[in-house]
């Protein structure tokens, strides 16, 4: 989608601070960090939100993101401490990227209830 930020990365438009990718995924630093550690990880098709995802999205990309939140956590040397992944879906869930997005927050204390 040519006005998606999140599509602009992706295709190399805007610099961003890449700390995985593979074909169907990408990881980079959230520029409005919430923690020490703070990444988003999207999938490179523009799905806009969890709304959105297709049966398809569910068995192929939705288990690669996952996947590489796990690898993520163990390169970055947070698996152990801990982490949150977050998804907000829709505007009363706080999203406001359309782009289906996953904060993977790591290297503090999260506290509940987040707000």
């Amino acid at each position: 989608m040519s006005d998606c930020i999140f599509c602009k990365i992706v295709q190399g438009e805007i610099p961003s601070k890449i700390h995985y990718e593979d074909d169907n995924v990408m990881a980079f630093e959230d520029i409005n960090s919430q923690s020490p550690i703070h990444l988003l990880i999207i999938p490179k098709k523009h799905i806009p939100s969890m709304v959105d995802v297709t049966e398809e999205d569910r068995k192929e990309i939705i288990p690669e993101i996952f996947k590489a939140i796990q690898k993520l956590s163990e390169e970055l040397n947070f698996n152990n401490e801990g982490y949150r992944i977050v998804n907000n879906c829709g505007d009363h869930g706080g999203q406001t990227v359309k782009h289906l997005h996953f904060h993977l927050l790591a290297g503090r204390q999260m506290t509940w209830p987040p707000g």
